[in-house]
């Protein structure tokens, strides 16, 4: 089986990403490889950042990898926070105050329709390659949801009530934008090996 370094320090993602790609290929973390620096996400576009993290694991460690960069992105708000997500209460990276922020910057708006997209960038064979995910949906005016993670307890899919911290992982996991593009990735690797 191919293995793989996923450039994240996001348990969650990391989770999330050995289950889609569950016999595809075996995921390394940046600690089994003893990457403990910050890898810098400087650019401004999903693609930029996915990518950036990716050859830097490629360049200093030598792995064929992937890395992702995902964010929230809000009609209402000029589809901010965007590349800004994980950092739009600061630079500390709290999910909670982020979430805060956001609902804030709701407030009054009628136009509650956001989306969450997911980049993958892959290097592999030397190659380059980007796979994306894109779920719509609306934003709560309300956290409402203990599971998940970032914003997950204010995003509501298209064509479902709860939230995804009410659906649950089995659910969130099988139709998030981190899951579309997992699968699209999923179907090259498999391409790949065939």
């Amino acid at each position: 089986m191919r293995t793989l370094v996923f450039a994240t320090n996001n348990l969650h993602k990391l989770a999330e990403m050995r289950q889609i790609l569950s016999g595809e290929v075996q995921i390394l973390s940046l600690a089994d490889i003893e990457c403990r620096e910050d890898i810098p996400e400087t650019a401004g576009t999903f693609e930029g950042n996915a990518l950036m993290k990716a050859r830097f694991v490629k360049e200093r460690y030598g792995y064929d990898c992937f890395a992702d960069d995902s964010g929230l992105e809000v009609e209402s708000l000029d589809f901010a926070p965007g590349v800004y997500s994980a950092r739009y209460a600061g630079e500390a990276h709290n999910s909670g105050a982020n979430t805060d922020k956001l609902l804030s910057e709701m407030q009054g708006k009628s136009n509650r329709r956001a989306r969450f997209r997911t980049v993958i960038a892959l290097i592999l064979d030397g190659g380059e390659y980007m796979f994306e995910g894109v779920i719509n949906g609306l934003i709560t005016e309300e956290k409402r949801g203990g599971g998940g993670f970032g914003y997950d307890p204010v995003f509501v899919p298209d064509g479902y009530t709860q939230t995804f911290a009410e659906m649950g992982d089995g659910i969130k996991n099988n139709i998030s934008h981190r899951a579309l593009a997992g699968r699209r990735l999923s179907i090259f690797l498999s391409n790949c090996n065939a």
